[in-house]
């Protein structure tokens, strides 16, 4: 496991904050049936473990939480994030290890939970009121704070089953925040709704930030990790790999991504290889044989610092030769939108005839991206225009973490006295 030194050396520097969650060695099984029909259980019934498989979301986990952080969760899906998080909440027991926990805990950690179907929203206030904690008088005080903030008017009296996944999370997020919890537990719920209710989450968040809350949150969402939490807990497979400094977290992250992604690639190209390999040979004689990208001056897979050269190299080949050609790269971020492209017509540069193998090197000078990770999209293309052949996200690099500014382009900020 990676531990941020410097976090840890300010958390040690904070003792004074209570601790409000402690997980120590938690491992969670669940146990996969792999029949999938009654007929078929009873078939195998008494047959042992042939029909069963264990499955360990977490192994091991030992996490402690003082009262006032923002503690994100991050991981690939099934890496055990979300099930830490109910192991927390006491939605789930673990299988091993222990949990304790202080204070009133509100938790929102699948869409719709601990609402009944059949009861309006207004009677589903009250329920989940009361299962987290509030009277009936308290609730009732409370009712048009939730009510305005939820924004659903006159659906409150409208049966839940009849609502939105919207609507859903914007009555359970109103209910959850306005109990006065000491730890909010969050899952994902802040991806739902249309975008003025998410920055109203997110500003509701931040007054609970303010007022000394503890919030552990699980979001695929990188840039909420480093916008809102000052710690960051990164799983994989069931394993706390990194805890400490949320934008370390988020580089560790989309390393691990970037792995999985090249072994998944690698794998699709020898199946494809395997069935079609002599079909498209035969009617693509030239194709992308692999690309790199650097910066000029430092080690293959050193972070690109802003201000650097960022070199980058494509290798290509045509079988049969061809005059009128281009070789073309788009650098994209993690999302997927382009960021930067350029051809080497473009630039004005007329390529000699391209014949076997040839490595086309792009310098791109004071290259300031945004922190995060980038993938590179490189292309032999004719001089007309038409794709050749494409190498989606052939090569990545890495730009660190900027505390000042989030985005894809990097500047430093000041303020400044106004124009006149």
């Amino acid at each position: 496991m990676t531990t941020d030194t410097t976090t840890a050396a300010s958390a040690a520097g904070e003792d004074e904050a209570p601790e409000i969650v402690r997980v120590a060695d938690v491992s969670k099984r669940f146990v996969i049936r792999k029949d999938n029909s009654l007929k078929e259980r009873l078939v195998a019934f008494g047959r042992g473990r042939e029909h069963r498989e264990e499955f360990w979301a977490l192994r091991d986990v030992s996490v402690s939480i003082q009262a006032g952080h923002t503690v994100a969760l991050i991981g690939h899906n099934g890496s055990g994030k979300s099930t830490l998080l109910k192991v927390i909440g006491g939605i789930i027991d673990p299988t091993s290890g222990s949990v304790a926990r202080r204070g009133r805990i509100a938790a929102l950690l699948e869409l719709g939970a601990g609402f009944h179907p059949d009861l309006t929203g207004r009677e589903n206030v009250y329920l989940n009121a009361s299962i987290l904690g509030l009277s009936r008088e308290e609730t009732e005080e409370r009712f048009d704070e939730i009510l305005s903030f939820s924004g659903i008017g006159d659906f409150i009296d409208t049966q839940v089953k009849f609502y939105s996944s919207g609507m859903y999370v914007r009555l359970a997020f109103a209910v959850a925040v306005h109990t006065d919890p000491d730890l909010l537990l969050v899952d994902e719920v802040l991806a739902v709704g249309d975008e003025a209710f998410q920055r109203k989450c997110l500003d509701k968040i931040r007054s609970f930030q303010q007022e000394g809350r503890t919030i552990i949150l699980v979001t695929h969402n990188l840039g909420q990790v480093t916008e809102l939490a000052d710690r960051a807990i990164l799983l994989n497979k069931g394993a706390v790999v990194y805890d400490g400094e949320p934008g370390g977290a988020v580089t560790e992250f989309r390393n691990i991504l970037e792995g999985r992604r090249v072994i998944e690639a690698e794998a699709e190209a020898a199946v494809h290889a395997s069935k079609h390999g002599d079909a498209v040979a035969a009617v693509d004689p030239g194709r992308v044989i692999s690309a790199r990208a650097w910066a000029d001056g430092r080690e293959p897979g050193d972070p690109v610092e802003p201000g650097d050269d960022l070199r980058i190299e494509v290798t290509l080949e045509h079988d049969e030769g061809i005059d009128d050609w281009m070789c073309a790269i788009q650098i994209d971020n993690t999302l997927g939108q382009p960021v930067y492209g350029t051809t080497t017509a473009r630039i004005g540069v007329d390529m000699p005839r391209l014949k076997e193998r040839r490595t086309v090197a792009f310098l791109l000078r004071d290259a300031r991206f945004g922190a995060g990770k980038y993938f590179v999209n490189a292309s032999l293309m004719a001089r007309a225009g038409q794709h050749l052949s494409d190498m989606p996200q052939a090569c990545s690099f890495d730009v660190p973490y900027y505390p000042l500014a989030v985005g894809t382009v990097h500047s430093v900020p000041e303020v400044v006295e106004p124009t006149a």
